[in-house]
């Protein structure tokens, strides 16, 4: 019997131990609707969980102070370990791997999938991705110290109503190109300018890995379907 006030504690821990494989079964599940075998499943899902760690830096935008930056944050330490604060005068725009290029990975071959079986379809794929485009950059808002915010719900349900209206038999791939490239393009992408008002040493488009918006939108968008 656990002591009086541990009950809280022993359901917290179960629930830490619970979160990651619920996680694991629902990236799984929406994977297996995009034609992917449980293989190719799983080296997907792994390439989203790890490589949420990895920023790859594509760009510098010069700052006129100094930002305290943590030392690890290109390789998602930051997250584990103390923060050893470091002075910069410059922002770097990173792409992380998990978070943004596994994603895209995945939509491109969606898209060859697609195009590859109805040439139609490809138009519904670019007419699904342009509204979301439009309306994920007319929602997202710089936000100072933090990043691009946008409302999460939002972008995957854009994605998955725009697939079952046009084409459901095709919705799950459509559903997720939308969903990852929506965000990606119209909050990320498009955004870029603004990173200067964010004042931040570090801006990682799917910096969030499994929790980032993109990942979330394609396969949330896929789930609706």
């Amino acid at each position: 019997m656990l002591p009086q006030g541990c009950l809280p504690l022993a359901l917290f821990f179960i629930f830490l131990f619970l979160l990651p494989l619920f996680l694991a079964e629902v990236m799984l599940s929406a994977l297996a609707r995009l034609g992917l075998s449980p293989e190719l499943s799983v080296i997907a899902a792994f390439g989203i969980f790890l490589g949420g760690m990895i920023n790859i830096p594509v760009q510098k935008i010069q700052r006129d102070r100094f930002l305290d930056h943590s030392a690890g944050a290109f390789l998602g330490m930051n997250r584990f370990f103390k923060k050893t604060p470091v002075k910069q005068d410059y922002t770097i725009i990173a792409v992380n791997f998990g978070g943004c290029i596994v994603p895209c990975i995945i939509a491109g071959y969606q898209i060859v999938r697609i195009l590859a079986h109805s040439p139609y379809a490809m138009i519904v794929v670019c007419g699904a991705i342009a509204l979301n485009v439009y309306v994920c950059y007319r929602l997202a808002q710089p936000v100072p110290n933090v990043g691009i915010t946008l409302p999460a719900f939002i972008p995957p349900l854009i994605a998955a109503l725009s697939a079952i209206v046009f084409i459901p038999d095709f919705a799950p791939p459509i559903a997720f190109c939308a969903g990852v490239l929506g965000p990606l393009i119209g909050a990320d992408l498009l955004h870029i300018p603004d990173m200067k008002k964010i004042e931040a040493p570090l801006a990682s488009i799917g910096g969030a890995g499994t929790f980032d918006g993109i990942v979330i939108s394609g396969l949330l968008a896929t789930l609706l379907v």
